[in-house]
């Protein structure tokens, strides 16, 4: 995973009023991660009211006030879809679901003193390009992702035009080279609010 994928998430977690944590800075190749190194980030939500109902399955911005806290796993394979066949062929997406993992993840986040019980446990979010549009496929990737275990889940895309529709023209993001480079993009005209199709393209 390179430092962009990781830089596009944590903004957009960090512009939708979380506090993220990158558990380590370095990547590992020739061995398998150790459970620690399955967190790719933390984030927890500071403004998260006990009362609020549980977010939905598919976590648009809209959604992202009721999660209260999460460990979040990113897998940028922006070459392709992540179906049914995909996660069965390939185990290691999932393994940041595995029991001592999990068991990190909790030491990582204490229980709060207000919230002993275990319906707050830290939501289990996997970060990918994007499920298949066609049925039964689609949900038939989502059934599977939910009996593994997975809370929820963030595409690339829904991610980057949240990021889109927030960057000003105006303002000097010069302490993020992600969102400098979108002001940069829509300062010259090739992106738009809502929109992440290069100008004059009418390819989808």
């Amino acid at each position: 995973m390179s430092a962009i994928d990781e830089g596009i998430v944590r903004e957009y977690f960090e512009q939708n009023g979380f506090l993220v944590r990158q558990v380590r800075k370095y990547q590992v190749q020739s061995r398998k991660k150790h459970s620690e190194e399955e967190i790719d980030l933390l984030v927890y939500n500071p403004a998260w009211k006990r009362e609020g109902r549980k977010p939905d399955f598919f976590l648009f911005a809209t959604e992202l006030p009721y999660l209260h806290r999460a460990v979040v796993a990113i897998k940028p394979w922006h070459t392709g879809v992540f179906s049914a066949a995909t996660i069965k062929g390939s185990p290691e997406i999932l393994r940041f679901l595995e029991e001592q993992v999990l068991k990190e993840v909790s030491r990582m986040f204490p229980a709060d003193d207000d919230s002993p019980d275990s319906a707050d446990e830290p939501a289990k979010i996997l970060v990918l390009p994007g499920l298949p549009t066609q049925e039964p496929y689609r949900s038939q990737s989502v059934a599977l992702l939910k009996e593994r275990g997975v809370d929820g889940i963030i595409s690339f895309r829904s991610m980057l035009l949240d990021l889109v529709n927030k960057v000003e023209v105006n303002r000097n993001y010069r302490k993020s080279d992600t969102l400098q480079v979108i002001r940069i993009l829509k300062n010259y005209d090739l992106l738009r609010d809502g929109q992440l199709d290069l100008i004059g393209s009418d390819s989808r």
